[in-house]
């Protein structure tokens, strides 16, 4: 049977259609129920449904194919059995395997019928949350749910990193409102407002609800970007010049003092993070993953991770971009675009001679492809120019943005 971990909002989606919280939907939806609730609001059936539940799988798992869905720890969570494919897109019902693991408030994530048979008959107020409740808003709903001789059920919508610290706000609001009920709920928000509120409300339903008050947004402030963690990543061909200016970039910083750096370089991780990968398209993915975790891990403390990789592939270096941003941090893309002209002129290590002799195979920029980055927020030449001037635009770029002072 195929493995396949989804992303974190398709397994944040998954845990609400295995516990019932997404119900009538008992798996991922049919490009036709996609496409409808897309147009109308509503599945193909005719019934309200706010926003597509889709799943995205490699393209080689045909129709039919029984796949089970994996945790980032590598436990088994559900199957999926593929019914039909959409372009990247899956859909098929789930099952569960196993019971899930969850961490920090593990007790709180209770199910919609667990959570209905413990509360009382009568009018339920579900008050569901994206950030804290200020004083203001506590009020309104301890008036609202006195108007209506209601329970008041506090829904915490988990999803992030923030989500232990929006339970800990839940349960500080509970004690202001007495016989009130905690359940985390992991609904990960929605980009258009109006849809993240319907589905808000239809999940609410489920949990026994009759009646819904969204929380207001969160107020987002971030800290000052000296403060925030940042990835600063090089790609481009090999002998462009890339690892020669990011340990330039390391020393200058390191000189500078203010920030815990960590120098990421391509030719190092292989022999140590990535040790045994071979260079398949595969294992370079797998090889820039690893990098990019790593990455992401040192940013979210606040630290500055600096990567200089060849990363080859458009897709992959999206994939660190999404890691990194996740955790609350920042990602600097910097493509070193000497031409291979350049490149294969300077040759340190012989290896573009190797290639085109035919003595390693799927070479960058050779025998296999480079995509070059269309979103890079600095792109270098370093032909005819010394490591001093190329070190000294990226640094412009990190003091204009105001990473560093």
């Amino acid at each position: 049977m195929t493995e396949w971990t989804p992303d974190a909002r398709e397994l944040a989606d998954l845990e609400l259609l295995l516990s019932g919280a997404f119900a009538p939907l008992t798996g991922f939806l049919t490009s036709a129920d996609a496409n409808a609730v897309a147009e109308t609001g509503r599945l193909s059936d005719g019934t309200p449904w706010p926003d597509p539940i889709t799943l995205a799988l490699p393209d080689d798992i045909p129709p039919g194919a029984r796949v089970t869905l994996m945790d980032p720890e590598g436990a088994a969570v559900a199957t999926l059995t593929v019914e039909e494919r959409d372009g990247h897109h899956a859909a098929g019902p789930v099952a569960a395997l196993d019971a899930p693991a969850f961490g920090p408030f593990a007790r709180l994530r209770r199910t919609p019928d667990e959570v209905r048979k413990d509360l009382p008959d009568g009018e339920i107020l579900a008050v569901t949350m994206r950030g804290p409740l200020d004083s203001a808003v506590l009020e309104d709903v301890a008036a609202t749910a006195e108007e209506l001789e209601a329970t008041v059920l506090l829904m915490p919508l988990v999803f992030g990193e923030s989500g232990p610290a929006l339970v800990r706000a839940a349960l500080k609001a509970s004690e202001r409102l007495p016989g009130s009920t905690v359940v985390a709920v992991p609904l990960a928000p929605r980009e258009d407002t109006e849809i993240d509120l319907e589905l808000r409300e239809h999940v609410a339903r489920n949990y026994g609800a009759t009646e819904h008050y969204a929380g207001p947004a969160p107020v987002v402030i971030p800290g000052p970007p000296h403060r925030r963690g940042l990835v600063v990543f090089f790609t481009g061909l090999s002998g462009s010049g890339k690892s020669t200016v990011a340990r330039g970039l390391r020393d200058a910083l390191l000189e500078r003092g203010g920030r815990t750096i960590t120098y990421l370089d391509g030719d190092v991780v292989r022999r140590l993070l990535s040790a045994g990968l071979t260079f398949s398209r595969e294992d370079r993915d797998l090889n820039i993953r690893r990098i990019g975790f790593v990455a992401a891990e040192v940013a979210r403390h606040g630290g500055l991770a600096i990567c200089a990789p060849i990363a080859p592939y458009a897709a992959t270096r999206d994939e660190v971009r999404d890691m990194v941003e996740e955790v609350g941090a920042d990602f600097l893309l910097v493509h070193v675009a000497t031409p291979l002209e350049e490149c294969e002129r300077r040759d340190r290590k012989g290896l573009y001679a190797k290639a085109r002799a035919g003595l390693i195979p799927e070479f960058t920029g050779i025998s296999d492809p480079y995509e070059e980055p269309d979103d890079a927020e600095l792109v270098l030449d370093t032909t005819g120019v010394t490591v001093e001037r190329s070190v000294n635009a990226v640094l412009n770029l990190l003091t204009s943005g105001g990473w560093i002072r």
